[in-house]
């Protein structure tokens, strides 16, 4: 589980807690939400797919051209993974709105993660949305990866997009449900 996840958890149980004696509906709603979120920061092994893997949980929305994008729902597990092998060239950040992410074409707050394979360079960018202000990234430039391999996370949902190298084809279409590391979403 994400650190930040069990930061929120002690907190929730402790101030709950304490109000236990004064507040216990209030009591109850903290250990509710503490539960929420522990389901919501969960982070599960996942048997690696062949060939390039999608970087998220969620629903695909957009799949045209070179270029995937898949929406995580509060019931997606939010942790982002590599598609491929290969060495992150670049890690940026690109400030931007807190949009709703269900809004396709909005500019919102971006992690783009730039991974050069050996057939060729993918980008993931991992977008934030109206409840995800905070964006994790766990890998850095020069750092070798491994598919499958867990490179971010998005606090509290929203969108992450792929973009593959020339000759590659998307197998999952529009409205199909992927998992991270799991589901092959490319083929050569």
């Amino acid at each position: 589980m994400e650190a930040a996840g069990v930061r929120i958890i002690l907190l929730s149980l402790i101030i709950s807690a304490l109000l236990a004696p004064h507040l216990p509906a209030l009591s109850i709603m903290l250990v509710l939400f503490a539960a929420f979120t522990a389901f919501f920061f969960r982070d599960p092994d996942r048997e690696i797919g062949d060939g390039v893997v999608s970087p998220a949980d969620g629903r695909v929305d957009v799949v045209e051209d070179r270029r995937l994008e898949i929406f995580m729902g509060l019931l997606d597990c939010h942790v982002n993974r590599s598609p491929c092998d290969g060495v992150v060239v670049s890690v940026e950040h690109i400030p931007g709105k807190f949009s709703p992410a269900f809004l396709k074409g909005i500019r919102n707050e971006t992690n783009r993660i730039t991974i050069e394979g050996e057939d060729g360079t993918y980008v993931v960018e991992q977008i934030a949305g109206f409840f995800a202000r905070r964006i994790i990234c766990y890998v850095k430039e020069g750092e070798r990866v491994k598919k499958g391999q867990r490179i971010g996370m998005i606090v509290f949902g929203s969108r992450v997009t792929l973009e593959v190298p020339e000759g590659y084809r998307f197998v999952v279409r529009e409205g199909e449900r992927v998992k991270a590391g799991q589901t092959v979403a490319v083929r050569g």
